[in-house]
């Protein structure tokens, strides 16, 4: 069963604006393209994934992408969801059994628990919804097949997500994944990332590395 990975990505100019209390804009950027090259690397080293597919018009996310192995698909849509909904009706075109639509911005995502979580058992109309770290938002979504629901992200999408697959008749399950509980979007978050970092050995390498040459630029 083929798997494609669907990953919409904003400009890295334009993205992670409720940082802007912790970072300038300069590290915010390369913070945002950090962590995006650490979910590329996880995707790639899934035993799970067919193909990766990045949605986005931004030229340097796209370059970064292609470096990565991952197709490109541009991004005319509005919003999150909407390119997420292109990005799944593309992967219907070429063939995808399922779909995992997964943000940029998880940087500690595990390959292993990502391969553990496509193989998780689920009937035929299928999705399996990983929440955020606070239970309220979706940070993966996998379903089967591709168009069984509507991606729909942004505040309280984990309910929104439950309740668009019971309307569309087809089984929802709730499946919380450490590696992906913690996206990184405020300075709070911020904060738990370099703390969840502190206590790991090995992962997340350019967020890992960019953090600390961070720190080394505010000792000097």
């Amino acid at each position: 069963m083929s798997t494609y990975a669907i990953l919409p990505i904003k400009g890295f100019d334009e993205g992670k604006q409720r940082l802007s209390a912790a970072l300038s804009s300069g590290p915010r950027r390369a913070l945002a393209e950090a962590m995006f090259s650490d979910v590329l690397t996880a995707l790639r080293r899934s035993r799970s994934i067919s193909e990766i597919l990045v949605v986005s018009s931004a030229n340097n996310a796209q370059r970064i992408a292609a470096g990565h192995g991952a197709a490109v698909l541009e991004d005319d849509a509005s919003g999150h969801s909407e390119a997420a909904t292109l990005g799944v009706a593309h992967a219907i075109e070429l063939g995808a059994d399922r779909v995992l639509l997964v943000p940029g911005d998880c940087p500690l995502l595990d390959p292993v628990e990502l391969d553990g979580l496509i193989a998780h058992p689920g009937p035929a109309r299928c999705a399996v919804i990983v929440p955020d770290r606070h239970g309220t938002g979706t940070n993966a979504l996998l379903l089967t097949p591709p168009g069984v629901i509507p991606p729909s992200f942004g505040p309280g999408s984990c309910n929104r997500h439950l309740e668009l697959a019971r309307a569309g008749d087809a089984a929802a399950e709730i499946l919380e994944l450490s590696s992906l509980a913690l996206d990184v979007d405020t300075p709070e978050d911020l904060d738990a990332l370099r703390a969840a970092l502190a206590i790991r050995h090995g992962g997340a390498a350019h967020t890992r590395g960019m953090l600390n040459q961070m720190a080394r630029s505010q000792i000097q």
